[in-house]
């Protein structure tokens, strides 16, 4: 018998409920807390893949030093021919700034790319819980301290999650997607799936100290710091070595440059404090360059010497 009209059936229910669902699965719009490396790697990511973006930083000398940077940013890799005029136009228009927390109100997605200290991402999380509304999904980009422990700070540990990007992000293929003690089911196929939006290879990983990438990595860069230390080989020399011997895209000094002196150096005082072995254990010289504010290719100056558009020009070790 047909149904009258302007009624619904159970059938007619499940459909309006299914597109309900899927309207909640597209991602539009996400916000990016911290404009460093890496907070503007993400947010370029986002952007270039059709998603709209918005950076917040702390104060607006940082906001306009993070829009200049990612201009530069943009502009070498035109240089390279790796993008264009309108490449670098379309990304920089789906790109939003502010200073304000508040303005991420309606916002479902809320990446965090802040410095690597627990005490400042578990302030952070606990102003954007009371602010975002409570379906949206709090991510953070830490590469060695405890989701459960962010999470903890919110009243929606079971929406917290990791995702550890590597950088440079719009170039590297992997994100690991970590799990904290609390996160649902639900949580962790959102993350996978924002994941393959933005061309990334998902790697799941249960909570532990370095998780994966970062617990390697540290090691091999703090081995290859004891080796200049020690006289064994020059800078340019270990880092041709293990280019040309492994057939590595850069050198383990350089990488150790371009993710930060004073960054490298937090994740081994983490492992080391977390795990307790001396491989952990930060090289004298790294804790010399970073006392001397030499933090690699954001400063200047590292185990490399580098130009105003970071570019390598000499050795400084």
């Amino acid at each position: 018998m047909a149904k009258e009209s302007g009624t619904l059936d159970l059938q007619d229910l499940e459909e309006i409920r299914g597109l309900e669902r899927e309207a909640e699965d597209v991602i539009t719009d996400v916000a990016v807390v911290g404009g460093g490396t890496m907070g503007r790697g993400i947010a370029q990511t986002i952007a270039g893949k059709g998603i709209n973006v918005i950076i917040v930083e702390k104060d607006e000398d940082n906001l306009r030093r993070s829009k200049e940077m990612l201009e530069e940013e943009l502009d070498y890799e035109i240089e390279r021919w790796a993008l264009t005029e309108s490449d670098k136009r379309a990304i920089l228009a789906r790109i939003q700034w502010s200073t304000d927390l508040e303005e991420l109100d309606d916002y479902r997605w809320v990446i965090e790319a802040i410095t690597e200290n627990l005490q400042a991402k578990q302030d952070l999380f606990r102003h954007l819980d009371e602010i975002c509304p409570p379906e949206a999904i709090f991510i953070t980009n830490t590469s060695t301290l405890s989701i459960t422990e962010i999470a903890a700070a919110t009243k929606r540990e079971d929406r917290v999650i990791g995702m550890h990007f590597i950088n440079p992000v719009p170039k590297v293929p992997l994100v690991e997607i970590v799990r904290g003690l609390k996160t649902s089911d639900e949580t962790y196929e959102k993350a996978r799936k924002l994941a393959e939006r933005l061309g990334k290879t998902a790697v799941e990983v249960y909570e532990y100290p370095g998780y994966v990438t970062t617990r390697i990595i540290v090691t091999m860069l703090n081995e290859a710091m004891h080796i200049l230390m020690e006289g064994v080989a020059s800078a340019d020399g270990i880092d041709t070595a293990m280019k040309l011997g492994f057939n590595f895209p850069v050198g383990p000094l350089t990488l150790a440059d371009q993710m930060g002196l004073d960054e490298v150096m937090a994740w081994m005082e983490t492992l080391f404090r977390e795990l307790g072995e001396l491989k952990y254990r930060p090289c004298p010289l790294l804790r010399k360059l970073v006392r001397a504010g030499h933090l690699g290719k954001k400063t200047g100056r590292g185990f490399f010497i580098y130009d105003e558009s970071g570019r390598k020009i000499g050795v400084a070790q």
